[in-house]
């Protein structure tokens, strides 16, 4: 009798632990298909598609999200934010993109005089994004983009001087 009352125990204690760690793992499994995407965007005042000293970053600048099937190109999910006033965005995304291309891109600035996006393609201004939790990375909650950039029309008169500060002699010139 007091071996059936051990058993009896033993069931349901065991019982009452695999049900909770099957809820644990729900929970963490619904939290791997939620991913928080950070971003900036900047004004490229120098025209060199990277951030410098004289750069400032852009409040009210639109940004989309765009994610493509890689077999047939189909666009699955598209998204879009706007930056406070440091020039940051946030955006919530739900779902495993892992069979898709994602990535950020400029869609409106707020200023009409750094408006310019390249139209080259080797330099398309965008940023390409892993929006999966089946690649790798760490931290599956959160993804740091890369500051995307509009472009001033002509280059700020002291560029020259922030590149000889950097060591940089860029192909440009001003």
């Amino acid at each position: 009798m007091a071996s059936k009352a051990i058993f009896l125990s033993f069931f349901v204690v065991s019982a009452v632990c695999l049900s909770s760690l099957a809820g644990f793992a729900a929970a963490d499994a619904d939290d791997f298909d939620r991913f928080q995407i950070q971003g900036a965007v900047y004004c490229d005042t120098c025209r060199v598609q990277f951030v410098t000293r004289l750069s400032k970053f852009l409040e009210g600048a639109k940004v989309k999200l765009e994610c493509r099937s890689r077999t047939n190109g189909t666009i699955t999910l598209t998204k879009e934010a706007v930056t406070d006033k440091t020039g940051s965005y946030r955006m919530e995304v739900t779902g495993d993109h892992e069979e898709e291309v994602c990535e950020l891109m400029l869609v409106q600035s707020p200023d009409s005089g750094c408006s310019d996006v390249s139209k080259e393609a080797y330099l398309r201004n965008a940023a390409k994004i892993s929006l999966t939790a089946n690649d790798g990375i760490v931290s599956h909650e959160t993804r740091i983009v890369n500051p995307l950039g509009f472009m001033v029309h002509t280059p700020f008169a002291e560029c020259p001087a922030a590149f000889k500060e950097l060591g940089i002699v860029p192909d440009v010139t001003f």
